[in-house]
């Protein structure tokens, strides 16, 4: 009689051993994936990247991205697919009501369990770094970054960061952070010139009984799979984690969307068409009159002209 042997093993299970058996450079990092790894789990985007592998979105697609609503940045992706990149669940923010927009660079932390957590530090050590892990995926941002932490929810010594951390963050990268943990020395993070971060929780304890497990890997943030160079889009409703292949989508669509406001709000003000007839689905009539507004206003828009033309000549088409 045969004897059959099952492996039951947990989602973030598979993800432990495909970073396991992932081709590791010599002094392999913590559970980072290879350059190639990361390249293949998002080639979608075809555009530049960073030496990591990391896509690398344009700056001045981020600089765009300011006046997409959460709400439009979430229903453009699900109608391509993508209908879990949004949480929104019991964030605060340093700074209330400020914006962080940017590349993602993700670390992900674990509950320690201390043979591993050895393992751990030898690596670190083979890789010249004497200090330990945590500071590995501060040093390793780029301008423009969010430092994307996942620290399993923990909040009562789950403090991923404190003032000295959002300080480092904030001069490698210019940015912010979402901390999915707590954080501590609120005061003192407050007080960093340019810093923001959306976090789970304030708690005055240091962290305590974590390990880190990866750098430039999938993390999960609430309910949303986190990818290294997803374009960070956090607000007060919420925190929208764009693929990199869909950014300038989400942007360009915002931006088409602001002129069709800016149009209707002109034209009830003019009391050519009264609210209903703006609030509700446009007639073929007042949409043939937006073309002809962009057209007449192109070169006043606050929209690139590239963007105006293409919605113009595609509209043509329909």
């Amino acid at each position: 009689m045969r004897c059959y042997k099952f492996l039951v093993i947990s989602t973030s299970g598979l993800l432990m051993l495909g970073m396991m058996y992932a081709p590791f450079p010599v002094a392999a990092q913590v559970g980072t994936f290879a350059r190639e790894d990361l390249i293949e789990y998002t080639r979608e985007w075809t555009g530049e990247r960073f030496p990591d592998g990391r896509p690398r979105v344009p700056d001045v697609i981020l600089e765009r991205m300011k006046i997409v609503p959460v709400t439009l940045a979430w229903s453009v992706l699900a109608g391509e697919g993508y209908e879990s990149q949004y949480d929104g669940s019991e964030w605060k923010s340093i700074h209330p009501g400020a914006v962080i927009i940017g590349r993602a660079l993700t670390v992900r932390y674990m509950p320690l369990r201390p043979h591993v957590d050895k393992v751990n530090g030898e690596r670190a050590a083979q890789a010249g770094r004497t200090e330990g892990l945590y500071s590995w995926g501060v040093d390793m941002l780029r301008e423009g970054d969010v430092y994307v932490a996942d620290g399993f929810g923990k909040q009562v010594n789950g403090a991923l960061i404190g003032d000295n951390y959002a300080a480092a963050i904030y001069a490698k990268s210019g940015n912010g952070a979402v901390i999915n943990s707590s954080v501590r020395d609120l005061e003192g993070i407050a007080e960093v010139p340019g810093f923001n971060a959306y976090v789970r929780s304030w708690h005055p304890a240091a962290v305590r009984d974590v390990m880190m497990m990866g750098v430039n890997v999938p993390v999960l943030i609430g309910e949303v799979t986190v990818m290294p160079g997803d374009i960070v889009l956090a607000k007060p409703e919420g925190i929208v984690f764009i693929p990199p292949h869909l950014a300038e989508k989400v942007v360009k669509t915002a931006e088409i969307r602001s002129l069709r406001d800016k149009f209707g709000i002109q034209r009830i003000i003019e009391k050519r068409y009264d609210l209903d007839q703006i609030h509700g689905r446009w007639t073929d009539d007042i949409e043939r009159d937006f073309i002809g507004w962009l057209k007449e206003n192109i070169d006043s828009l606050p929209v690139p002209k590239d963007v105006v033309g293409d919605y113009i000549q595609s509209s043509s088409q329909k």
